[in-house]
């Protein structure tokens, strides 16, 4: 046969191929709100309480739903399962991130949960992993143990201080892991630089809050035309971004230079750096690591406090548990976990009952895919409700009430009960890499917190509890509205064991 008969029979056999193979195009999208003309789902894309709209069409349409926001697909999924399915068992085709226009313009594209999918990506998770892995915090034990038993004796000594105290202990236990700093009058500047930078995370990505992420042509407009607003404050955020960024790391680099750093991210990625891509890799890492083990956990530490002066039978439950197994002469270790299995539940439901992150970062679909005989458009947004997650009435009845007991059985952790910890922190390939440091450091502080502390809620004048509201804050990062709380010693002797440990008195 000749060279084009060849050709023509390949070229034959390629079509029949393709011909047999199902097409997905014949597929329906999945179930969803009607579509307007022109406008698609636009009216149905929630600007606030996104993740309670989001669970109520789910409830209406199914567990994967379909959007159409002015031409963009939207999946939204309202199961873990679903979430498993597709994030993880088929992570490989979901493992990129939407295109965001305020990231680009505040200059966040160097934030991991945004960062596009690519070998820059890769390099930067693979570096994040080295340094929150548990092998590698366990050389930072003794420090974080001193970091919250110091914290601890600052609340008693300024209990209203709560939230203050809580992001300081936070803030020095991820600057000393990233930039070798400890926390003080000189260093809470940096504190501040990072926190200016998450707060713009949280504000620029607020779901529907911008135009220009359904409408990318308004980009264009002028900083001073009406309706650029957005680009004034991008312009704006731009900057502490920036510094947030370089002033923290130039400090590191100083210190180095000088032979006055400790380890940390930052100067042990400055001392690799070969090249100006692996010296901005080791900036970007190290600002990274406040985003990713820091914030989020500081906001459970806050609804852990909620929770407690709330619910003093689970409080005093657990109390019983560390007294029979600490007992009055010590504080309690991180190899005391095993042994603590209602303070484990009781972890758990902190961390089921307020999510901090509501919906995941939104994943990507790199290729067309099928689930469930419906299409999943190349290119589709596809959105996780975390927190409809667990509140999934068939895995955790009644789930407006705080019960650590729904994770027990006999007296043990239940394996049958679905672990919050597999949803809370995301799926897949982007799954929060600093998820070991908030699981060890929310342990710990938690139960070193109950070891010592009573934490109830105000009485009013007539001598009752104060009715708590758990109201939560909306944005990409969830914290409780302010509330008060009253924080006393447990006791004397556990109070002297706070002092002995923080080398430290109260007045």
């Amino acid at each position: 046969m000749s060279g084009p008969g060849i050709l023509a029979v390949f070229a034959l056999g390629v079509a029949l191929f393709f011909a047999s193979r199902p097409s997905r195009r014949g597929l329906p999208l999945p179930p969803g709100p009607p579509r307007l003309p022109f406008i698609g789902n636009a009216l149905d894309i929630p600007k606030k309480d996104a993740k309670s709209v989001f669970r109520d069409l789910c409830a209406k349409y199914g567990d994967v739903i379909h959007l159409d926001a002015l031409g963009m697909p939207i999946i939204v999924l309202g199961s873990h399962e679903a979430a498993v399915e597709l994030l993880e068992k088929r992570g490989a085709n979901y493992c990129d991130t939407m295109p965001l226009v305020m990231v680009e313009l505040c200059g966040l594209d160097w934030v991991l949960p945004l960062m596009r999918y690519g070998p820059s990506w890769r390099k930067h998770r693979r570096a994040l992993h080295e340094f929150f892995a548990p092998a590698a915090l366990d050389a930072n034990r003794a420090s974080t143990r001193a970091d919250i038993h110091r914290f601890l004796l600052d609340l008693l000594h300024e209990p209203d201080s709560l939230v203050s105290h809580i992001r300081a202990l936070f803030g020095s236990m991820i600057m000393r892991i990233s930039y070798g700093f400890e926390l003080d009058a000189h260093t809470a500047r940096y504190l501040r630089l990072a926190e200016a930078g998450v707060r713009i995370f949280s504000a620029a990505l607020v779901p529907g809050k911008y135009l220009v992420e359904s409408l990318p042509f308004l980009r264009h407009l002028p900083a001073w035309a009406p309706g650029a607003r957005f680009k004034r404050l991008a312009r704006a955020w731009r900057t502490d971004v920036r510094r947030a960024l370089e002033v923290p790391f130039a400090e590191t680099v100083r210190r180095a230079e000088a032979g006055d750093a400790t380890g940390s991210i930052a100067q042990v990625l400055h001392e690799r750096a070969r090249t100006a891509e692996d010296e901005e890799l080791a900036k970007n890492v190290a600002a990274i690591a406040y985003t990713a083990g820091g914030d989020t956990t500081m906001s459970s530490a806050q609804w852990f406090f909620f929770a407690m002066a709330a619910h003093p039978t689970a409080q005093a439950r657990a109390q019983a548990e560390l007294d029979a197994v600490v007992g009055p002469v010590r504080l309690p270790e991180l190899a005391d976990e095993r042994a603590l299995p209602y303070v484990c539940a009781l972890v758990r439901e902190c961390l089921r009952w307020r999510s901090v992150i509501p919906l995941n970062t939104a994943h990507r679909a790199l290729e067309e895919d099928e689930y469930r005989g419906c299409r999943i458009p190349k290119g589709a947004m596809v959105v996780a409700n975390l927190w409809a997650f667990c509140r999934d009435l068939e895995v955790y009845p009644d789930p407006e009430t705080f019960r650590p007991e729904r994770f027990l059985k006999d007296g043990r952790l239940d394996p049958d009960v679905r672990d919050p910890r597999s949803i809370v922190f995301g799926y897949g390939r982007r799954e929060c890499p600093g998820k070991a440091f908030a699981e060890r450091s929310l342990f710990l502080l938690m139960a070193t917190a109950l070891h010592t502390l009573s934490i109830t809620a105000p009485v009013s004048e007539d001598g009752q509890p104060v009715p708590m509201d758990a109201v939560m804050t909306e944005g990409v990062l969830s914290y409780p509205e302010p509330f008060r709380c009253v924080i006393k010693p447990r006791s004397k002797a556990a109070e002297n064991l706070l002092r002995a440990s923080g080398n430290k008195s109260l007045p």
